[in-house]
């Protein structure tokens, strides 16, 4: 998983790391030149001045040694033996020799070794503040590196403030207008720059987007109008009509059956609207939905599925559950569910069982598999044996209703025989148990 930081934060960092990186090559190339030019001069001049004087004494033998340098010697290669143990055997050459003084300090210096003519000439030079020099340029050098790599997270700080500053400002103004509700323009809000593109980008799409949900919510609302009105006419024909008291039976079951699919058709399009708006509406005030009861009304609208049928509808309530939503929403859930389970069943019983915060409705279908159990609440996926009928619509609509009013929704193969089991769990803000 890639990791999210925030701009600005990234923005710090780069500069301290930049800042720090820089810093710290400059140090390390300062000593590495420093070090290298100050050997060079160092083992050059020694070699020069004991060269120069073993050329001098050889020329003239009777003038003392005489050097650029101070601290020179010379013995011949007969007196060798009065110079210190640990230059006797040293060979032509400049050479790095530490020494413990009396004091106990150690003694760091540079020898310088000719051996010419018989004679053994030494040359030595103290280095000891060549030594405290590199120390004093190291601590000088580490507090530049530290210095500068604040002095970059300062600059880091400041400039990531003051270039982060019309971002920060936009998503202000973006939450600020989705609290509010109202679509005020962005760009004007800001300069001709980058983030003065990104906020003309935005009201476009705001515009855009504002236009097709006007749109939509026009469309609804003329859908809405025009299915009702004829829905409202069935509806009131129907109740005339049974009315009338020379109906045969025969005729006034069809009635009944106009009735109850006018009132789905009805409670569809409510449903269907809410997911349209993606708006969770309860119920009207002192409206509570029983569960059992529209589970009751669902079986008996659904009845007519099973005469062909060797199948049972049986209702069991174990208690008393109510919803804080409206009937037509439960209705259009349970009639999805438990006719699913009616067309899935050619023979056994379909048992809705009302309980504690919840509902079951369990099958003696061929039943599903465990993998596939959560594709059936996707859109377009059919169960097996489902036929040539049905668009694989009706689970994908119970789970955007039961996600609106946070109900929890799944299915599941029976343990203790074939078939299904299809539960809704209510959530404890909408449910009550008696």
């Amino acid at each position: 998983m890639q990791s999210r930081r925030k701009l600005r934060f990234r923005l710090i960092v780069s500069f301290a790391l930049f800042g720090f990186g820089l810093s710290a090559l400059f140090a390390v190339a300062s000593l590495y030149v420093r070090a290298k030019v100050e050997n060079q001069l160092i083992n050059a001049s020694l070699q020069n001045d004991v060269d120069q004087a073993i050329e001098n004494k050889n020329a003239n033998p009777d003038q003392p040694l005489r050097s650029q340098l101070i601290d020179a010697w010379l013995w011949s290669d007969r007196t060798i033996y009065k110079a210190p143990l640990a230059w006797q055997n040293l060979g032509t050459g400049v050479y790095d020799m530490h020494d413990v003084e009396p004091d106990g300090h150690v003694r760091h210096y540079k020898l310088a070794v000719s051996r010419k003519y018989g004679l053994v000439g030494f040359l030595s030079y103290d280095i000891s503040r060549e030594d405290l020099g590199k120390r004093q340029l190291i601590t000088g050098l580490v507090s530049a590196v530290v210095l500068f790599s604040l002095l970059s997270l300062a600059i880091g700080l400041w400039l990531s403030r003051k270039v982060l500053k019309p971002v920060s400002e936009l998503a202000s103004r973006l939450r600020d207008f989705r609290k509010a509700g109202r679509a005020e323009l962005l760009a004007p809000h800001f300069a001709d720059d980058e983030v003065g593109e990104l906020a003309q980008a935005l009201d476009e799409y705001s515009a855009r987007l504002t236009a097709m949900v006007e749109r939509d919510r026009e469309f609804n609302s003329d859908v809405s109008h025009e299915l009702r009105t004829p829905l409202a006419v069935i509806a009131s024909t129907t109740e005339l009509l049974q009315g009338s008291p020379d109906l045969t039976d025969k005729l006034r079951e069809r009635l009944k059956r106009i009735e109850r699919a006018s009132r789905q058709a009805t409670e569809l399009i409510e449903a269907l609207l809410l997911l349209s708006r993606a708006e969770r509406r309860g119920p009207t005030r002192g409206e509570i939905t029983d569960v059992a009861k529209v589970a009751s009304d669902v079986i008996e609208s659904q009845r007519p599925q099973v005469r062909d049928k060797p199948v049972e509808i049986e209702l069991i309530q174990k208690g008393s559950v109510t919803v804080n939503a409206p009937p037509s929403v439960l209705s259009v859930a349970l009639t999805n569910i438990i006719g699913n389970a009616i067309k899935y069943t050619l023979e056994g019983n379909v048992t809705v069982e009302v309980d504690k915060g919840r509902i079951d409705v369990i099958d003696t279908g061929p039943g599903i598999k465990p993998e596939d159990a959560e594709r059936l609440f996707q859109r377009g996926v059919r169960g097996e044996g489902a036929g040539g009928s049905g668009a694989g619509l009706g689970l994908a609509i119970v789970r955007r209703l039961c996600e609106l009013y946070g109900w929890d929704v799944s299915m599941r193969p029976r343990s203790d025989a074939n078939g299904a089991v299809a539960t809704i769990i209510f959530d404890r803000s909408s449910a009550q148990t008696a």
